[in-house]
């Protein structure tokens, strides 16, 4: 784990302390919860993510694993994918306990965070967003997910500082195929996400950041 002796060492004495602070999934997920979330298109490396004090689902899920990874779990990020050109992607860090998965991510969206590690497969955890996965259409845009992602498998071993290494990290990441969660039938008859079902997904969510409002 160098990697994390490394991360640390570039670490400002206050930053230090704040991730050594980051003792379970949940105490890591409410660190980005508490960060504000801005979709650009700069994709940060998890120095960076600290440094500036901002993320979005991407840079925010790579943090988040390497916050897991100095607890001792495995570094795994996954992609929910949505309908191409309906939405954007959303990466979750992944974590087990007992088996059972659970799931921290950063997000726009109030209900697309974290997850208790009780689920039994990935499908079964990546079928809790579903409903949730709401386009500014009111529409239901999850179409598939990746295999578990190992960051520390990655042959770059400067990703957690390097920009330059994180964006390859990324583009490797990216490069996945999906796994389908619904047929092309199912889809065409998925029913739209009622007004009051919608008001309460976008509580708390700045829809200026959005996929379709904000600037490309």
């Amino acid at each position: 784990m160098s990697i994390i002796f490394t991360f640390e060492s570039h670490l400002p004495a206050d930053l230090l302390n704040v991730f050594r602070s980051l003792q379970t999934p949940f105490l890591i997920q409410q660190y980005l919860d508490a960060m504000p979330y801005k979709a650009v298109e700069r994709d940060r490396s998890p120095l960076n993510v600290m440094l500036d004090n901002q993320s979005h689902c991407l840079d925010g899920g790579l943090f988040a694993a390497l916050a897991l990874w100095r607890l001792g779990f495995k570094p795994l990020i996954l992609d929910l994918a949505p309908d191409p050109g309906a939405d954007d992607d959303h990466v979750l860090a992944l974590y087990q306990y007992d088996g059972r998965w659970g799931a921290l991510a950063k997000s726009n969206y109030i209900n697309l965070g974290f997850r208790e590690a009780v689920h039994k497969n990935l499908r079964e955890l990546v079928m809790t967003y579903f409903e949730h996965y709401a386009s500014t259409h009111q529409s239901k845009t999850l179409r598939g997910y990746t295999r578990p992602f190992d960051v520390s498998k990655f042959p770059l071993t400067d990703w957690a500082w390097n920009e330059d290494s994180t964006t390859k990290l990324y583009k490797k990441f990216y490069s996945q195929k999906s796994i389908p969660l619904i047929t092309k039938k199912m889809a065409a008859r998925l029913n739209p996400i009622t007004d009051k079902m919608y008001s309460a997904e976008i509580l708390h969510t700045d829809l200026s950041w959005s996929f379709g409002n904000r600037d490309e």
